[in-house]
């Protein structure tokens, strides 16, 4: 049975995740230590054979590359018009499809994620509560942290609703327009059948696909969700596995992105790596493998995988962004012809 964490503190947020891949390092250093006197050991934990992706998977290509702006970025996302956003540092910048800056917004704290709605207004993620601007970057307003140990990680804009992702509490956030909560959802419920959020380190994330229904990952359970506005659980897909197909680790995926036809985008730490799955969560193809993403590979060691990471946006014509989250390398990715 997989422990769900409590997390009381940043410490606490990042040492549960630390302690645990510990453990999973000392088995491994163990295991690699008989090896050494045993040269053929079944039980030696070896990842080498992951490291690199069949190329007959990959099935995009690297048009573009440029790096963040700004050190620490953290999370990237997609207007309505094709502007790709970056959270990085305490700002958060606006750019076209080759890197060129359009905009510039400075915060006072570390920005940790942002979605924009079909007007241009723009809602800003900081650690415990959303700010939201102006299209021109003006400020609009600041909303009211949501409570205890709020870690906002990911934003969706509707119509009339805006899904935050809070990675502290392991909750949706539903808030109305005006930033009153209207709705906590996930929480764990079995007479309604929730089985609840794993969130061992800060990686959390929320969508709206075209059906209305919201997509969240669920990294400590290796799958993704999926719910109603209001907070219904409507069923999951997702396989743990150390193969190509499935989730390994201890959380994943760690983010995630919809493609205009519905099928999904996820990211992966440890081994980081971006994938296509269909609607229905079938596996589809590669957009990079680890071999693309060395240093990020090497950033996420036994001890602490919380700096490891990927995060991807998709724009109207399918491209993929992805953000590699330790060299703050922007790639735009196209599928293959």
């Amino acid at each position: 049975m997989k422990r769900e964490f409590q997390l009381s503190s940043r410490r606490e947020f990042f040492g549960q995740a630390a302690g645990t891949m510990a453990i999973l390092g000392a088995i491994a250093s163990q295991r690699a230590s008989g090896a050494e006197s045993q040269s053929k050991n079944p039980f030696a934990y070896d990842v080498s054979h992951l490291q690199k992706t069949d190329p007959k998977l990959i099935a995009y290509e690297e048009k573009s590359r440029w790096k963040a702006p700004h050190a620490e970025a953290k999370r990237i996302a997609i207007s309505a018009d094709d502007t790709l956003y970056v959270c990085s540092g305490n700002y958060l910048t606006a750019h076209d499809s080759s890197g060129a800056s359009k905009l510039e917004i400075a915060a006072t704290e570390p920005t940790r994620c942002c979605a924009v709605a079909k007007d241009g207004t723009i809602f800003l993620g900081l650690r415990d509560h959303v700010e939201v601007f102006y299209a021109k970057g003006q400020r609009k307003a600041i909303w009211e942290s949501p409570g205890k140990k709020p870690w906002l990680t990911g934003i969706a804009v509707a119509e009339n609703d805006v899904f935050v992702a809070d990675a502290g509490n392991r909750v949706i956030l539903r808030y109305d327009k005006s930033g009153k909560l209207v709705r906590r959802i996930g929480e764990k419920d079995k007479e309604r059948n929730i089985p609840g959020f794993i969130i061992p380190s800060p990686f959390f994330d929320v969508e709206i696909s075209h059906d209305g229904l919201l997509r969240v990952n669920n990294p400590g359970r290796h799958r993704m969700e999926l719910y109603t506005s209001d907070g219904d659980f409507e069923g999951s897909w997702g396989v743990t596995s150390m193969g190509i197909t499935g989730f390994c680790g201890c959380c994943n995926p760690i983010n995630f992105a919809l493609l205009p036809d519905g099928k999904y985008v996820t990211c992966e730490k440890g081994l980081p790596r971006v994938k296509v799955y269909s609607a229905t969560g079938e596996f589809e193809s590669v957009v990079a493998g680890v071999e693309t993403f060395s240093e990020n590979a090497r950033a996420c060691g036994p001890s602490d995988c919380t700096a490891g990471g990927l995060d991807a946006a998709v724009d109207s014509h399918g491209r993929i962004y992805i953000l590699d989250i330790v060299t703050g390398d922007v790639r735009m990715m196209q599928r293959k012809a």
